[in-house]
């Protein structure tokens, strides 16, 4: 079985696409955790839960945007 340029390359585009939405998670979560338990105290996770939340909703626009974007 081959496998051609086009299959290798929507591979590793949609593959870089995961990278960026599981960092930008990941950072979220992060900051969120800081905000709310290091900088400000708060008991109840206010920014841990909304900016995980936002950042779902960017990369589901950026990902909406680049599945649109014709194939070079």
């Amino acid at each position: 079985m081959k496998i051609g340029k086009e299959t290798k390359s929507s591979t590793m585009r949609f593959a870089g696409l995961a990278t960026q939405w599981m960092v930008m998670l990941l950072v979220a979560v992060w900051l969120g955790w800081q905000i709310d338990f290091k900088w400000i105290g708060w008991k109840f996770p206010l920014f841990l839960i909304l900016l995980p939340l936002l950042a779902l909703s960017m990369s589901l626009l950026q990902l909406i945007r680049e599945l649109n974007k014709p194939q070079k």
